[in-house]
This record gives structure tokens, sequence and C-alpha cells, in this order.
């Protein structure tokens, strides 16, 4: 008869075997950013639009802002003005397809090779297009479309209102799938967008070294408008960014690290001044999230 130690080695190891595995024995709970609403956070954020003289734009939904302050990140505070309707975001989505390239790299179906890790950094910091439509292609648009849209990430989700879209490569071609409920070809919500940053950090789009690689690729942006042109006078943030702007749509997303603080904002918007909208509130938002009491 064996000792009830090797016993109980032989009962429980399976289960153990397939925590591992799963990675559930290093999982951790973190709440949904839609059951994370903070009402003063709301107040302040609705307060701060009237005082820029920008609540008819929020009424006339030309103007979408999501604030996620993720100083402890499983107690996230949200607060959100028209945050779940879609825009055109121009550039903005080009995060779905760095996340799509990187859970492919995840699954071990694309390899991180010297020419894919330069097209990522350029995609992200400078918004190559060029570089976009290389990594789109090696990811596959409809797998890319599966990605976003699966139950893991939900980061489009047509019972949320859509999200995050990429239905057109950033070339002169037509769109190969607008997006089913707006038909938008590049598209986000400001919600989903924040989404994306607040999965990051929470270890829940791809394993630690791969969530590492991934905000690397999104710091040290090279194009200084709008969010990150307004945060410039705010010495030692660390910035992880993409925007995007095309005609009279301007996009802007960004989580943000002062050491103390961290925090995500999301802008979008369809207005000629929506690119200066976005750079004047950048500081006052800053200050909602490190000056509360």
């Amino acid at each position: 008869m064996l000792p009830i130690y090797q016993l109980i080695v032989r009962i429980l190891m399976p289960a153990l075997l397939y925590m591992t595995h799963s990675g559930y024995a290093e999982e951790k709970s973190y709440p949904s950013l839609w059951q994370s609403h903070d009402a003063a956070l709301q107040t302040s954020l609705e307060q701060l639009l009237d005082q820029q003289q920008l609540s008819q734009a929020v009424a006339k939904q030309q103007l979408a802002i999501a604030l996620v302050d993720i100083s402890t990140l499983s107690q996230p505070k949200l607060a959100a003005v028209n945050g779940d309707r879609m825009f055109y975001a121009a550039s903005l989505p080009k995060i779905a397809i760095l996340l799509a390239a990187f859970v492919q790299i995840d699954r071990g179906e694309l390899q991180l090779d010297d020419a894919l890790w330069a097209d990522m950094n350029s995609m992200i910091r400078t918004s190559s297009n060029r570089a976009a439509s290389n990594v789109l292609a090696k990811v596959g648009p409809d797998k890319l479309i599966d990605i976003i849209s699966s139950e893991q990430f939900a980061l489009y989700d047509e019972d949320r209102n859509g999200g995050l879209w990429v239905g057109k490569a950033y070339a002169k071609s037509p769109a190969y799938q607008r997006d089913p409920l707006q038909n938008l070809s590049h598209a986000a919500t400001a919600i989903q967008a924040a989404r994306f940053y607040y999965l990051l950090e929470t270890g829940q789009l791809v394993n630690s070294e791969l969530t590492s690689q991934m905000k690397s690729v999104l710091t040290d942006p090279k194009i200084s408008h709008k969010f990150v042109k307004g945060l410039n006078l705010v010495p030692e943030l660390a910035l992880y960014r993409k925007s995007g702007t095309w005609r009279d749509y301007h996009a802007d997303s960004v989580m943000v690290d002062d050491g103390q603080h961290k925090y995500i904002m999301v802008g979008l918007a369809h207005h000629a001044e929506g690119g200066q909208w976005l750079e004047r509130l950048a500081l006052p938002l800053h200050k909602l999230i490190t000056e509360s009491k």
C-alpha cells in the first residue's frame, strides 16, 4: 500500500498540472470596467467638460472621453461620456493589430523576428501605414477580427455597441470587412480603447514577457500632439500611447504612470477642432486623477 503522502500527490497532481498549464494558479480576478463607474469621478469629469465649454460637443455626440484611475489595479474607477459610441478612429485601432500579432506570437502561430519587431514599433510610434499594413498581412485580417471579437478579449462586442475595429488595410485598398454595427473601417469606442490598456496592464492579454514587450512598443511616442502635447509640461511621466487623425476625426489614447498614480484616458472627436480639444483637456484630466482627495 502507498504511503498517505504519495496517495495525496497522486490524487492532486492532475488538478495541479491543469491549473498551472491553464494559468489558473497565477490568475487574479479583475473587475469589468463597465462595472467600475465611479460617481465622484464622473461628476468631476462632467464639470471639467462644462468648464472647458465642451458640454455641447458631448451632447451632439461629437466628443467621447473615457478616464480610468487604475492606481489600484484591482479597483479601477471609470468615468466616461459617450463611452460606448463608435467613432471613426483613424490610426488608433492599430493597437488591435498590435494585440493580434502578440496573441499569435503567444500561441506560436507567428514568429517575432527583427522585421516584425521593427514594423510594430513603426506602426505605433510613428503611425506608419506601410508598417501597419505589413503587420496586418502577417496576422491575417480574418484572424484579427476573430481575436478582437473573441469571448476572451471582447474588444469588439456587438452587445456593447462595438469597440476596436480594423476592417481595412492602412493602404489604398477597399475595406475587406466593415464593422457590423456602424459600417466603419477603422473604429473605436472610448471605453473599449481604455479596456485594451487595462487588460494589458493587468496581464490579461498575453504572457508576462510578451506583455512587457508590448508595453515597450507603446512607449516613446514620436508624434507630439493632442494628449501628449498637453502633458508635455508634466515631468517624468511614463506614457503608453496610440493616436489617430483623419480629416476632422481626432483620436487619442494613453496610459500614464507618474510613479504614484496610474490612469488611462481616451478621447475621440469628430470636429475640426477635435485635436485642440484633446490637447487642452490633457492636463486638467491629469489633475483630476493626481490632485483628487
